[in-house]
């Protein structure tokens, strides 16, 4: 009974949905949901100054999260809007790869990281505003901004001290589509890449180790937005 109510329901949705008007000039579009960021990082060799070489073979590594995103959109024209993307901070653990021989034991988890990316994108959406179903591109700039870094305590145990991340610029792309639900309700769904390098340097032994990493993420969101 309750799958037959459900179904029922969202075939009710399913026909009230085209005759919903999507985005026009002047609207406002605010979305929230899940959004994940997953890191496809490649990095140089690990410089270690203690060594004066980098290591062949060494690499940094990162891992995902997911957060709350949060997107803010203004419609210049029906097809055209411009749109801003926020999240709550994103946390990452940062680990080292392939330490050789006697420096084995600091391969491992380094510490972990906080970042922002807001993102500044100009977006088309290429059907008439009468369709329900509204895909888009995008393509704009990206600030990362890293902060709240620190070590974990089993690699202060290993000789290491402190621990930065380089602030980075870079482009950014998406796809997405929002499907009118009413008037003002959709659900929305978005696949973003975006350009990021950092550098990151820690101490070890009183030398300096530094990295240059691509971190380069696909970032996925799926929410709910309203249309004001």
């Amino acid at each position: 009974m309750r799958t037959s109510l459900f179904t029922a329901s969202l075939l009710a949705l399913a026909i009230a949905a085209p005759l919903a008007h999507a985005h026009q000039a002047g609207d406002i579009i605010v979305r929230a949901g899940a959004i994940t960021v997953d890191p496809q990082e490649s990095s140089s060799d690990i410089w270690v100054g203690a060594l004066g070489t980098d290591v062949a073979g060494t690499k940094a590594t990162l891992d995902s999260d997911t957060q709350l995103g949060l997107n803010f959109a203004y419609m210049l024209t029906n097809n055209i809007g411009i749109e801003l993307l926020a999240a709550t901070p994103f946390s990452h653990d940062v680990g080292v790869k392939g330490m050789p021989g006697g420096f084995a034991g600091l391969n491992g988890k380094l510490g972990e990281l906080k970042h922002l990316p807001p993102t500044l994108s100009v977006v088309y959406y290429p059907l008439d505003s009468s369709s329900a179903f509204q895909p888009y591109v995008g393509a704009g700039i990206n600030y990362t901004w890293f902060f709240d870094t620190k070590l974990s305590s089993e690699a202060e145990g290993k000789g290491f001290s402190g621990l930065d991340m380089k602030d980075s610029w870079g482009l950014a792309a998406q796809v997405g589509m929002d499907y009118m639900l009413t008037d003002n309700i959709m659900l929305n769904a978005q696949v973003r890449y975006i350009d990021i390098e950092t550098t990151g340097t820690t101490n070890f032994g009183g030398s300096k180790v530094k990295v240059d990493v691509d971190v380069d993420p696909f970032v996925y969101m799926v929410g709910l937005g309203y249309k004001f």
